[in-house]
């Protein structure tokens, strides 16, 4: 079919055991690197989190991005946020959070989490080309309430490579949905982090138990040198 990649099924060094892929049908998916999650004044750091935590990702993502983009792989991005009148937003959700900045509160990038604001959009370092979609989601999961499915399916998408913050909640969140709808996912580690590191370790170890419950780990390294192949 016109505008198909050609196939190019290779390896990718990974846990528990490496990892078959065919990149034709893979994408790549960034999820939230946003700046009311990595800037100060922000949602993270309303909540009392050190937000410095979460930076070790950018550089290693912003290698695998670039080269996704040389390989010319289908490349998603996505961002946590609501409608600016919340009517999107569960109550038990906004109930949660600091007492004064919670979401839809003003902050020093606009309102929090709210879609459209400075501080909902993705940082700089990582922002989406034209042509690459951007998922507007109200909850942790990329696929509950959003258009994803629909967009990787008439992509032919079959793997995911999944990176983003934080690993504990949206990332890992987003692999327990992909592998429930079928799709293989590999999670590399560096293009991932937490607020809580000890979070971080666990979550990776949990996604390679048991001979890949949920998918598999690697890292940016090792899938960089397989799209290089």
């Amino acid at each position: 079919m016109q505008g198909t990649p050609p196939m190019s099924k290779l390896t990718i060094a990974a846990e528990p055991y490496d990892m078959p892929i065919d990149f034709a049908t893979t994408a790549l998916l960034i999820i939230d690197m946003q700046r009311d999650f990595l800037e100060p004044g922000g949602f993270g750091a309303s909540l009392g989190n050190d937000v410095s935590l979460l930076h070790p990702s950018i550089a290693p993502c912003q290698r695998l991005l670039q080269a996704a983009r040389a390989a010319g792989m289908f490349v998603l991005h996505t961002r946590e946020g609501h409608r600016p009148d919340l009517s999107d937003a569960p109550p038990a959700k906004l109930e949660r959070g600091h007492p004064i900045l919670n979401i839809g509160s003003q902050g020093a990038m606009g309102r929090i989490l709210i879609c459209g604001e400075p501080g909902q959009d993705i940082i700089p370092a990582l922002y989406p080309q034209t042509g690459e979609p951007v998922i507007d989601k109200p909850g942790k999961g990329a696929f509950f309430a959003t258009d994803l499915q629909c967009i990787l399916q008439n992509r032919g998408i079959r793997s995911l490579i999944v990176c983003g913050v934080t690993t504990e909640v949206c990332v890992h969140t987003t692999v327990r949905e992909a592998n429930d709808r079928g799709y293989r996912c590999i999670v590399p580690g560096d293009c991932c982090a937490s607020y809580f590191p000890e979070f971080h370790d666990v979550a990776l170890r949990m996604i390679k138990a048991q001979g890949g419950i949920f998918g598999w780990v690697s890292d940016s390294e090792r899938i960089i040198a397989a799209l290089s192949a």
